[in-house]
């Protein structure tokens, strides 16, 4: 099954698009979003929103799990150009133009042979019994459990955790320096 994303009219050029998914392609999804993460290009947010979308789209509308999710393609295509101008010297005027972008991401589906169990239940005595197919509970994740956001935060953590580590032991420093100082005083 195949999962999409759009996000239209982006202002950006497709150029500059292109290049950021180039890149990503043909990686896997958690590979192309650690990828996106590190990129320092404008072109890069966008294109990591539209696959977050997508994965969002999977999980809430069709129940799949992040394992289960395969990047398929990236496309970028050209959008609706502005049209803008300078005025020069001599009453003249030069374009501007400024262009605008649509990407789309595919995502694809693994499709499992879990999703219908077979049942054998006995309609009445005497008659022959028949079978019924129950399809299985899908657990669906609320956005906060999502893997992305779960390695948001462990990002975060670990941030934080590092501050903390650097804050503590640049006070321990602050303190040891002034007990050294007053040792020298007295």
């Amino acid at each position: 099954m195949l999962i999409k994303a759009i996000q239209k009219t982006t202002r950006q050029t497709p150029r500059k698009l292109s290049l950021v998914a180039r890149v990503v392609r043909h990686e896997s999804l958690t590979n192309a979003i650690k990828q996106l993460s590190v990129i320092e290009r404008r072109s890069s947010q966008v294109i990591l929103k539209v696959i977050r979308q997508a994965i969002a789209n999977a999980m809430h509308n069709h129940g799949a799990k992040f394992d289960q999710l395969s990047l398929k393609e990236i496309i970028i295509n050209e959008g609706p150009r502005y049209r803008r101008f300078r005025a020069v010297s001599r009453g003249r005027a030069h374009n501007i133009i400024k262009r605008t972008s649509h990407v789309k991401v595919v995502l694809e589906m693994k499709e499992t042979n879990k999703s219908l169990k077979q049942e054998t239940t006995p309609l009445t005595k005497g008659k022959v019994s028949a079978q019924k197919t129950v399809s299985q509970k899908k657990s669906k994740l609320s956005p906060s459990q999502s893997p992305v956001s779960k390695k948001r935060s462990q990002m975060v953590r670990k941030k934080i955790d590092r501050r903390t580590k650097l804050v503590s032991a640049q006070s321990k420093q602050n303190i040891a320096s002034k007990v050294i100082k007053k040792q020298k005083k007295a």
